[in-house]
């Protein structure tokens, strides 16, 4: 098994080139998310006409489905200029004042993982977005004075994968807010042809299919699989990447049909085995698998959940019969009563 876990959606330090390479640069490029798409296209008409910024846009969804390259396109779409930050990077009020006054009118600052801002920082930002000017103080004790700082009509950007974790005042300063779902598979298998084209891996197309089918439904996973799948098949099939050379590789990665690996599985496992199914804790899940009650709840369970192979219950979390079925294991007579 490898060492650091494939299937995350979350960035690793090998993305970064790749997913440079990959992304998308207009909307029209953009594969899936098309509600989100079309209002896109409204919204930004509508601000060019006007010659205005747009709207503070607010994204929110699991990590790797395209948050980031959506800001981008944004930005190249209304021909301005994207300052990229975070949330944990901005420490201080001051240092958000710095990058807010050396924009220019309708550019775009981007804020990913929103929700880290400290409290400060997120105050700072309301009059911000809402009247375009910070207060700075001047001096310190009886002396001190606030002095407004006028800034240029700007478009904050804000993404998070933990929308509950915003607070409801910054929340409701976005004019757009937009919620990036899982991708179909037929999505998928276009942003993996995409991609292989633009690296020139020869595939065929029940590979990429096969591919598409176990990358968890997010295109950070495919492109990942796929960079993964190609180093196989320059090792040991001259390139090529046919749909064997792509099943043997994704079985060495030790991830299944539905891109379950091997965490996966041992969640659902010992849920079954040690608790028969549920329904049972997440801190009791967390004691018995060695890992953490965060991570078992914001990485491991909300795609267990997207599959249907684990359902929420008022008791504790309980294994459906999709994920028994999955398993080769036999569902109790009582199952559904446990769902209920």
């Amino acid at each position: 098994m490898p060492k650091e876990r494939v299937i995350t959606g979350e960035e690793k330090p090998e993305d970064e080139r790749l997913d440079y390479t990959l992304r998308p640069k207009t909307l029209k490029e953009y594969v899936g998310q098309d509600t989100i798409k079309a209002n896109l296209k409204i919204f930004m008409s509508a601000a060019k006409k006007r010659n205005e910024a747009i709207e503070h846009v607010l994204l929110h969804g699991s990590p790797g489905l395209g948050k980031t390259t959506l800001a981008h396109i944004i930005a190249r779409e209304m021909g301005v200029n994207i300052r990229v930050t975070s949330g944990p990077a901005i420490e201080r009020a001051g240092d958000l004042g710095s990058i807010l006054t050396n924009l220019e009118d309708h550019d775009i600052i981007f804020i990913d993982e929103i929700h880290r801002l400290n409290r400060v920082v997120e105050e700072t930002l309301y009059p911000a977005m809402e009247e375009y000017g910070i207060d700075i103080v001047l001096g310190k004790g009886l002396g001190a004075r606030t002095m407004r700082l006028d800034l240029p009509k700007f478009t904050l950007i804000g993404a998070t994968t933990q929308i509950s974790k915003l607070s409801s005042p910054l929340r409701d300063r976005f004019g757009n807010t937009f919620r990036l779902d899982y991708y179909a598979d037929k999505d998928i298998e276009q942003i993996l042809q995409r991609s292989a084209k633009i690296l020139r891996i020869p595939i065929e197309a029940e590979a990429v299919k096969e591919i598409a089918r176990r990358s968890r439904k997010t295109p950070r996973i495919a492109n990942r699989l796929l960079k993964r799948v190609r180093d196989y098949a320059e090792m040991e099939n001259d390139g090529q990447v046919t749909i064997a050379s792509t099943q043997t590789a994704l079985e060495m990665l030790e991830i299944d049909k539905f891109g379950l690996d091997k965490t996966d599985r041992l969640i659902l496992q010992t849920i079954i085995d040690k608790y028969s199914g549920g329904p049972v804790g997440l801190n009791t899940i967390a004691a018995s698998t060695s890992e953490e009650m965060d991570t078992i709840m914001e990485v491991y369970e909300p795609f267990l959940l997207q599959l249907g192979f684990l359902a929420r219950t008022t008791r504790g979390r309980v294994v459906t019969k999709l994920a028994y079925d999955h398993l080769n294991r036999k569902p109790p007579a009582n199952l559904q009563d446990k769902l209920i």
